[in-house]
């Protein structure tokens, strides 16, 4: 069993972050936020895949302000993201901003800040502190020579300082780097500086299989040393496929379980169905099952079962005969085009099978 480091714990709404709390899959919508319909079409999207946090992107005062016509349609906890402006910071949270990400040296000066800090103490809102390899000061690079690990700690350290200084210490902390080694060794630099929670992620990761590759190599060794409280895995990609690596990853870690899990064939030469096509419609439609089931789509009728025999539920077919087998042993025999709806039919009595017996 992974052993987390304990660390102080704050809230974004309801959502614990820190300390003994689960680690938190969060993402960030692509919308307009001033689209308020659309933007809360995504995030009700994302709060189906299992996301448990929002970040939004506030260019401007009228996006701030669709904030709270925003929360008043969701159910997670909205966090506003801020560049440079005092002001969006401070009219985000008036709005109902549960949470803000700012990174605090470049967001207009001491008394700027200072007015960001009372507005976050007087609505109990806590503060990101944001920090990545495009942003580390000019006198940090100096020193560091680049944006090396060293470097995004030292830049992280002194903006966590600014609101200290201004006695504030409900933050968390994210140090981001687009480069893999780099972003782990900054975290676990950081992580022996601070308690402050920290959320972890791999800024500008790329595409779906880039991406991914990339956020689980750096996520999965951080969180198996017992480093981060929350992260995102960012995708160029619908951001609710975030989502679904972001469970996948912490079910392959053993850490939290969402939903099923899908266990499906390569294929080779002996394959005689078109299981690509299976796979997909059976790994869309399990998106929306919450039951921790572990289903199988396997392609030889003769291998496929012992294969996959620690499956809950599996199918096998070819040569026009489908196959539905539980637990390894067959369970029973369709005809290849009517196989996906006797599956998924199955599936749905196991999920709500399951469901009545954990409540």
């Amino acid at each position: 069993m992974i052993s987390r480091k304990q660390t102080k714990q704050i809230k974004i709404g309801d959502v614990a972050i820190g300390g003994n709390a689960p680690i938190i899959v969060q993402s960030m919508t692509n919308t307009d936020t001033r689209d308020v319909a659309a933007t809360v079409n995504q995030v009700k999207a994302l709060e189906a895949a299992g996301c448990e946090i929002i970040r939004v992107a506030v260019l401007d005062l009228e996006a701030a302000s669709a904030i709270r016509e925003i929360r008043e349609q969701i159910t997670i906890p909205l966090i506003a993201d801020i560049h440079f402006d005092h002001r969006l910071a401070v009219a985000s949270m008036e709005h109902g901003a549960q949470g803000i990400r700012i990174n605090p040296g470049n967001i207009g000066g001491p008394a700027k800040l200072a007015k960001v800090v009372a507005a976050a103490k007087m609505h109990q809102v806590p503060i990101r502190v944001g920090v990545n390899s495009g942003s580390v000061e000019k006198d940090i690079l100096k020193q560091y020579g680049s944006p090396c690990p060293e470097a995004l700690v030292a830049s992280a350290l002194k903006n966590v300082k600014l609101l200290e200084d201004l006695h504030f210490y409900e933050m968390k902390i994210s140090i981001k780097s687009s480069d893999v080694l780099n972003t782990v060794d900054a975290y676990r630099l950081l992580s022996k500086q601070t308690d402050y929670p920290l959320h972890l992620g791999v800024t500008e990761a790329g595409g779906l299989i880039g991406g991914t590759v990339k956020s689980s190599v750096a996520l999965g060794l951080l969180l198996y040393d017992g480093i981060g409280d929350t992260f995102r895995i960012s995708l160029t990609r619908d951001p609710v496929e975030e989502i679904r690596v972001g469970y996948e990853l912490l079910r392959s870690l053993r850490i939290r379980e969402r939903g099923p899990e899908l266990i499906s064939c390569p294929t080779c030469g002996r394959c005689q169905i078109n299981l690509f096509g299976l796979a997909e419609k059976v790994e869309r439609y399990i998106q929306t099952i919450q039951t921790p089931l572990k289903i199988a789509v396997m392609g030889c009728v003769v291998n496929g079962p012992g294969e996959a025999k620690e499956a809950d539920i599996g199918l096998a077919g070819g040569n026009g005969v489908g196959i539905i087998f539980k637990k390894g042993k067959l369970y029973k025999k369709v005809a290849e085009e009517e196989l996906y709806d006797v599956f998924i039919n199955e599936i749905e009595k196991m999920s709500k099978t399951s469901d009545k017996i954990s409540t």
